[in-house]
């Protein structure tokens, strides 16, 4: 089960973080792949790794999910090299802390730009591609903070958006279901990143964690692959429209 072997899985913000981490699992499992991100270098840097470690095909490609032309480019570039694209992980996306009675409208809007209007146009148009194809797998990549509030680390516009693409998803996977497209959200928690290590590793917020997730610790590399993987899956063909937490059980109290 869940062999990618010939399929081609898109990946947005995929030079660093969560992005990284799933391009290796589905590496692993034989995808080929598009990674897409606005840091050219690091993304080249990634792209050679996993192109070296798995022996894939692997399309690094500069893309700003908050300019169409460079979605559109990204698609048009994807199907010069290979002709098709079977999923696509909506991954790209920002987090601004700040409480809401001090949160400007450009920070606001900055947030809402890429982690829920890029989320709808990168799906848009790669969605395109997949409904002429009559197949395709679509994940978007929330968060549990677009299912729960916060008063631990404000972040309005964050919470806001994350809960957007919640519905986006629900919205989409109704509209699209029945011409060959399943379209799913992961919620992820706390995971370990490049950005994120230093702090979950603090004793103040590894008490934090202790306190408010099942599992009392943040996630470790790969472990929101399973899920990702999954949902992305000929064999989760029924699968469409869910709402998939993968956060140690801190959205389940």
């Amino acid at each position: 089960m869940f062999n990618f072997k010939d399929r081609v899985v898109a990946i947005t913000g995929a030079s660093s973080g969560l992005g990284v981490q799933m391009a290796h699992g589905f590496a692993e499992q034989g995808a080929d792949l598009v990674l897409l991100a606005r840091r050219r270098e690091k993304l080249q840097s990634v792209a050679k790794e996993i192109e070296e470690k798995y022996q894939i095909k692997v399309l690094p490609f500069e893309c700003d999910v908050t300019k169409l032309d460079s979605i559109k480019d990204a698609v048009q570039a994807s199907l010069k090299i290979f002709g098709k694209i079977d999923v696509l992980i909506n991954n790209a996306g920002v987090g601004s802390v700040k409480p809401a009675e001090e949160m400007d409208d450009e920070t606001w809007e900055y947030n809402l730009a890429i982690d829920l209007t890029g989320v709808f146009r990168t799906a848009r148009e790669f969605g395109k591609v997949m409904l002429e194809a009559g197949y395709g797998r679509i994940i978007n990549v929330s968060s549990m903070y677009g299912m729960v509030g916060n008063s631990e680390s404000p972040a309005a516009a964050y919470h806001a958006a994350k809960g957007g693409v919640v519905n986006l998803t629900r919205a989409l996977a109704a509209e699209w279901s029945r011409r060959g497209i399943t379209v799913n959200c992961l919620c992820p928690g706390y995971f370990e990143t490049e950005l994120t290590k230093d702090t979950l590793n603090t004793e103040s917020f590894k008490a934090y964690m202790e306190r408010t997730v099942p599992l009392g610790r943040y996630g470790k590399w790969g472990e929101l692959n399973a899920a990702a993987c999954f949902l992305a899956s000929d064999e989760a063909s029924y699968v469409t429209g869910v709402i998939l937490p993968v956060d140690g059980g801190y959205t389940c109290v």
